[in-house]
């Protein structure tokens, strides 16, 4: 039953106290360097910027003292997501982007130099998103990440945005990622303990449709059970949202707080400003056949 352990595999939601730097740090902070982080790769031109960021990710986790194998773990539930993704740039990538050098052609499938640079791109891209984002909520709890983006939305509120309510709905978003993880992981050892064949569809997307329909109707309605229960137990604990809520715990900056806030914003303007195609120029002129 291994292959059902869906819990083990979620990163994201999962708090790691570890009293590091980077956990003592104002969660306004991790939220800004974050943001700046993702920002950068998503506008990432080359797959040099793509590594060098995923680098400066694996070094935040260094020094979190929080293992890159286990952030990576997260992975494993969207490996199908990747290879679709690689499937389909593999067909339509090569025809969409400029021919360059043709390494491979039969039917529909074209794979030339550009589109191997667009796929390796595009992968690099999503494992440094998940990666970053995973950080952000290792690193942080629950409460201090809607302490720090209610306060990041505060200046909105004279413009009629309920910052209070959005970070609320963040909050309860990222609480149920584990919460979904375990609802499904339950429902699917209770399908494999009545004979069906779960494990061998994961790879084959014919039958892993028939497979996990069955999983969809009782898994929706845990996860309604699950937030009518939430609804509940805050109404009996007289939940007011607005102004009228105060904190027990206040949010203070210090020095190293805006250093490295302000550090993250020079480093992504840094980034910005390298003439990546430059690089790849030169590269390529010494005899390194970088993508």
């Amino acid at each position: 039953m291994s292959e059902f352990e869906l819990l083990r595999n979620v990163t994201i939601g999962q708090y790691i106290p570890t009293e590091s730097v980077i956990h003592r740090l104002d969660p306004r902070t991790k939220i800004a360097i974050t943001f700046f982080l993702v920002l950068a790769t998503t506008f990432a031109r080359s797959i040099l910027e793509t590594l060098l960021l995923l680098g400066i990710a694996l070094l935040i986790a260094a020094i979190a003292k929080i293992s890159p194998k286990y952030v990576l773990r997260g992975m494993v539930l969207g490996i199908p997501i990747l290879v679709m993704v690689f499937t389909l740039s593999l067909l339509f990538r090569g025809w969409e982007e400029p021919a360059g050098r043709v390494y491979f052609e039969w039917w529909y499938i074209r794979l030339t130099r550009n589109s191997i640079w667009l796929i390796v791109l595009g992968l690099l891209r999503i494992i440094a998103l998940i990666f970053l984002t995973s950080l952000v909520t290792m690193t942080s709890t629950i409460t201090e990440l809607t302490h720090g983006v209610e306060k990041l939305l505060d200046p909105f509120r004279r413009f009629g945005i309920p910052s209070h309510e959005l970070a609320l709905i963040v909050m309860i978003a990222l609480r149920f990622v584990p919460t979904f993880a375990e609802e499904m992981e339950r429902v699917m050892k209770a399908q494999a303990s009545r004979c069906a064949d779960l494990s061998r569809s994961f790879w084959r997307p014919d039958k892993a449709a028939r497979a996990y329909l069955p999983l969809i109707v009782p898994l929706f309605i845990n996860a309604f059970r699950r937030a009518e229960e939430l609804v509940y137990a805050m109404e009996a604990r007289c939940y007011i949202s607005g102004d009228g809520r105060t904190k027990f715990v206040t949010l203070k900056s210090n020095r190293l707080d805006y250093i490295v806030a302000v550090g993250s914003l020079v480093l992504f303007v840094i980034i910005q400003l390298i003439p990546w195609p430059s690089i790849r120029i030169i590269l390529l002129g010494l005899g390194l056949d970088i993508l």
